[in-house]
């Protein structure tokens, strides 16, 4: 079995698509179709249901996708256990982490990580960063930047890279409001804001306990997929939000927000990387895991 054709499979099983797998993939939608045959022929059941409008994973294709990563992650320890012993590692390792995390905290760190290590390829997804370590116990990435839980699983190791303030926001210019956003003082006030949050998440689960400790049910004007999104609203004047000061400082709308001043504060982020244990191993996750030691 062609290890290039489970690489090839994995990318379409991530992505139920073929021309986005084809062009991360790099090669042509009938190459990446006719290895994805000869690996169903190999097995001899399909692996994938399509049609015109969607492709979707079989259940043999479901239990294939197991094997194909440990098979993979197999291939990339023994390749470079043997090739390390006289060279310098290479091959790729993936990273997951927010917009924001690419801007504030990864230049520096993949700067010198290419060089220390030229021959490695950093893969590199971003999305929420909530969902980053759901990907890392799953197995689709090999580390993730996000914040720490308050419960951190027992099979994740984490490295702390910052600290960021989980701060209370609202526009600066509030002169064409019809009901300026100023800081409530009273839990009756609270109760009326409107109020621009996560939809789920860490920051919402802080949020909430927030209110609940004063005894408050938040007027909810929008509940928001990422945090990028809710300055972008807030900015617009539409509520207060609640954001982590690292994606404030990272906005491009930063000089329309203000930061309230508000007590209690809410519990801050503690920012870092993510790795299974076990896969600590590895000297690719291994590499990139000890140069944030060094940061």
């Amino acid at each position: 079995m062609d290890i290039k054709h489970l690489k090839h499979f994995l990318t379409l099983a991530e992505s139920l698509h073929f021309g986005k797998a084809s062009a991360a993939c790099h090669i042509s939608l009938s190459a990446l179709s006719r290895n994805i045959r000869q690996l169903e022929e190999e097995l001899g059941a399909p692996l994938f249901n399509r049609d015109n409008r969607s492709v979707q994973l079989t259940s043999e294709g479901q239990a294939f996708v197991s094997y194909a990563r440990s098979a993979l992650g197999e291939w990339i320890a023994i390749r470079n256990q043997v090739q390390n012993a006289h060279d310098q590692l290479q091959g790729e390792v993936s990273l997951y982490c927010s917009v924001t995390a690419v801007y504030s905290l990864l230049f520096d760190l993949f700067q010198r990580f290419r060089q220390d290590h030229p021959n490695i390829e950093i893969k590199l997804h971003t999305g929420d960063p909530d969902q980053g370590i759901a990907h890392v116990i799953s197995g689709e990435e090999d580390l993730a930047i996000a914040a720490r839980p308050k419960n951190l699983p027992r099979e994740l190791a984490f490295k702390p890279i910052t600290i960021s303030p989980l701060v209370f926001i609202a526009a600066k210019d509030q002169t064409s409001l019809e009901q300026p956003l100023i800081t409530p003082t009273s839990p009756k006030e609270w109760a009326k804001v409107p109020m621009i949050l996560a939809e789920d998440g860490l920051s919402r689960q802080r949020t909430d306990a927030w209110f609940r400790a004063m005894d408050v049910t938040p007027k909810v004007y929008a509940q928001v997929a990422g945090n990028e999104a809710i300055v972008i609203m807030v900015s617009l004047g539409l509520g207060i939000g609640v954001v982590p000061k690292i994606v404030l400082d990272n906005s491009p709308t930063i000089d329309r927000i203000q930061i309230l001043d508000v007590k209690p504060q809410l519990e801050a982020y503690d920012v870092g990387l993510f790795a299974l244990k076990k896969n600590l191993k590895k000297p690719l996750v291994s590499a990139l895991w000890q140069l944030v030691s060094q940061g």
